[in-house]
């Protein structure tokens, strides 16, 4: 007896099917119409069985690609990506309609025939022969199903997708033998699954599920027999035939379809005539791809997401194997964000600078001990046009970030008192601290050579006021440069060097900071979200965690579900128990009575730094509770605003310092981002006080008292040819680590200032 296919056809038509190209191959079918030579294959006319069965028969079937869903860390939605929305749904998920329509209009002899319907065959081959052309195709729904193949597999690549849909002899002898294959392996209702789910429906929908998602805002499975007609007559031209295009057009077509339903006996005449009486319906969703439509201003975290994605080996060796998987989608990808935290960092940042200013502002929270990134925020939205950016402020250049990142100032000081700690030096160091000072030389560096100040340059204090000695306590708290620099010449560059290794403190642009004297007052560009973990091990006592921002990753390949590996962050040791608290300790006196006074939290443990560089270019603080870190950047991303005299926000400032933009912006951020949470406390330590008569009339910045910053570190080093002069239009050299590059921003889209 003959035996039964899986896909329902008997044997004897799948020998027909096959006798069928064998004989093309020939040259010849049934009335002898002669073909020409098959060159794609490179077989020719004279071909024969053993031609027809060498071709090949692996349909390689890829993975659908579908949405990928990034959810915050409490498994709601951030956004939806894809490179195709396509949602993969059961047969059973599919209304019984929209498997009847697509069948009457598209092929309905699809379950009386085998992977070829011979007479539909035989009435092309006469037509096209008398064409000279191919002018009418006779491609079942397996076929159809094996071209999509084709097309998916080539995914965006355009040679290959024209390779895909080319109209030739030889496409379609490969077409009819894989459909062979596919018969016999799957049967015709895993094929008309698979066909639905991997059939464009115009308007960016791939597959039954997205197109009903899209056109009528409900599920597949439950589609009425007009809407099920509507999305069946898309499929042959889902540009001619799109109904939020051209509803009359499309309103014809789903005529033809129910028409042919009710010929082949899927529907009665009565309820066809109802169902073209009816409206079309629609109630369309707009296509929701991509970072950019992320909820709660998280489009940059979101992109942030992407790039990590694409730069961790546990996801591919290649960048393009990481691509492949991300494109493919299918991905659930549960994330750090914290929804409480980026509201509280988004609203903040709305509240102190307008997305039309000319500065921007950035903003991330990182939780020490863990490493996960809570929150990342900024002031120019995500977009295209006038007065938004690409360019994430928060992160490194080579993670979607400007090219460089901002020069940090002050806040770069605490690194080089934690440097000193670990040397042994005490808390209570003291140096002379004049007004103004060449930089000491000579300076050991970790190469053995020292540095020397050949050029003569000096670094001043904010004000004349500052004159010194003072001890750590005091110039940290006043943010006293020239202390700064007699630190690094006691200790040498290289311990500071070996710490901010240690704290992963690198350039915006990757690049290893260079071992200068004028890096102690932050000369160089670093990022938000570096700035925020490095203090983060101030906070968890000594532990640096490498920040991270996927929790987990689950995959969707078709209807199966797998878990993915995902990066961990690493923890290690940067510096001891006693030099963290020690540091702790010092930058409380920051935020309790120094530069950053308006920025203290009042009913939790806090500490921070204000920093702002020369020509008031970029003004930061950075801070932390035991539990939550965050870095606050203001300042223009081309770096060609210098706040003086400026309206950020609505409010006029003077003069911009470290403790009056960025201060309060972290101080709101981080009140509502821990609200209702634990309020732990710090491991202070005790520094004993100056002799008060040493301090009398030290008290900097007189002429502003009430903004809480007393200047805030004016002349925090700089780089020649970029940050030139004093913030307060005083005289100095900066730093002389070479001239900041002019490129700083990568990409298009900034606004005015952006």
């Amino acid at each position: 007896m003959p035996k039964k296919r899986s896909g329902g056809g008997l044997s004897p038509t799948q020998q027909a099917a096959k006798f069928l190209g064998v004989s093309v191959l020939a040259g010849a079918v049934l009335a002898g119409i002669a073909l020409p030579a098959v060159g794609a294959l490179g077989l020719a006319a004279k071909g024969s069985v053993e031609g027809f069965d060498a071709l090949p028969t692996n349909l390689k079937t890829p993975p659908l690609s579908q949405r990928t869903n990034i959810l915050d860390a409490e498994g709601g939605t951030i956004a939806t990506v894809y490179s195709r929305d396509r949602t993969v749904v059961d047969l059973k998920d599919i209304s019984p309609y929209m498997q009847k329509a697509i069948v009457a209009i598209e092929d309905s002899r699809f379950y009386e025939h085998g992977a070829i319907d011979l007479k539909g065959v035989l009435r092309a081959l006469n037509k096209n022969a008398r064409s000279g052309e191919v002018s009418e195709g006779a491609s079942t729904l397996t076929q159809q199903y094996v071209k999509n193949v084709f097309v998916e597999e080539a995914g965006d690549d355009p040679t290959k997708v024209a390779q895909a849909t080319q109209q030739t002899i030889g496409r379609k002898i490969q077409e009819l033998k894989l459909a062979i294959q596919v018969e016999e392996e799957l049967g015709k209702k895993k094929i008309l699954e698979n066909y639905l789910n991997i059939t464009f429906f115009g308007q960016q929908a791939y597959g039954v599920e997205a197109a009903s998602q899209r056109y009528f805002s409900k599920h597949a499975k439950d589609l009425t027999v007009q809407e099920a007609a509507l999305l069946a007559g898309i499929v042959q031209s889902p540009s001619r035939y799109d109904p939020v295009n051209d509803e009359a057009e499309a309103t014809k077509r789903r005529n033809v379809v129910l028409n042919r339903m009710a010929q082949v006996g899927d529907i009665s005449t009565a309820e066809a005539e109802k169902a073209k009486k009816a409206p079309l319906g629609l109630k369309v969703s707009k296509p929701k791809n991509g970072c950019i439509t992320a909820v709660d201003d998280a489009s940059f975290f979101c992109d942030y997401v992407r790039e990590v994605f694409l730069s961790e080996p546990v996801f591919g060796k290649t960048r393009k194997d990481r691509a492949k998987v991300w494109n493919q989608g299918g991905l659930t990808i549960r994330t750090t964000l914290d929804p409480q935290a980026q509201e509280s960092v988004q609203q903040s940042l709305k509240d102190h600078v307008n997305k039309s200013d000319s500065v921007a502002a950035a903003s991330t929270l990182v939780e020490p001990g863990t490493g996960k990134v809570l929150a990342m925020g900024q002031t120019k939205p995500y977009g295209y046009g006038k007065n938004e950016t690409e360019i994430n402020y928060s992160v490194d250049h080579a993670a979607g970030g400007s090219n460089y990142g901002f020069p940090t100032g002050s806040t770069f000081k605490p690194f080089v008192a934690a440097a000193a700690l670990e040397e042994g030096r005490p808390p209570t160091q003291e140096y002379s601290s004049p007004y103004e000072m060449p930089y000491p030389e000579p300076v050991q560096t970790c190469s053995g050579k020292p540095w020397l100040n050949t050029a003569g340059e000096k670094v001043p204090n904010e004000s004349e006021s500052e004159v010194g000695p003072y001890r750590l306590k005091k110039a940290m708290a006043l943010s006293v440069n020239t202390y700064f620099v007699q630190m690094v010449s006691d200790i040498g560059l290289c311990p500071v060097m070996k710490m901010t290794d240690a704290l992963h403190v690198v350039q915006g642009s990757g690049e290893k900071l260079p071992e200068v004297p004028a890096i102690s007052l932050g000369s160089k560009g670093v990022s938000p979200l570096t700035m925020a973990s490095a203090y983060a091990a101030f906070a968890s006592r000594g532990m640096y965690c490498t920040p991270v921002v996927i929790e987990s990753i689950a995959q969707k390949i078709g209807n199966k579900q797998k878990s993915l590996e995902v990066p961990k962050s690493t923890c290690s040791r940067a510096m001891s128990e006693k030099t963290a608290d020690t540091v702790s300790t010092l930058l409380q006196g920051v935020v309790d009575s120094g530069t950053g006074k308006a920025a203290g939290l009042t009913d939790r443990d806090n500490a921070g730094k204000t920093g702002t560089t020369d020509e008031r270019k970029n003004a930061w603080f950075v801070g932390y509770t035991p539990n939550l870190s965050g870095a606050v950047w203001v300042g223009s991303a081309s770096q060609q605003v210098q706040m003086k005299n400026i309206t950020i926000g609505g409010q006029y400032h003077e003069l911009v310092f470290g403790g009056a933009v960025p201060g309060p912006i972290w101080k709101d951020a981080m009140t509502g981002a821990l609200a209702g949470k634990d309020s732990p406390s710090f491991n202070l330590v005790d520094i004993p006080d100056e002799d008060k008569n040493k301090d009398k009339d030290k008290d900097r910045d007189k002429e502003k008292p009430d903004d809480g910053n007393n200047g805030d570190d004016g002349n925090d080093g700089g780089d020649d040819g970029f940050i030139g002069g004093l913030a307060d239009g005083g005289t100095g050299n900066g730093g002389s680590d070479g001239g900041f590059p002019g490129n700083l921003i990568q990409g298009p889209g900034n606004g005015p200032g952006g």
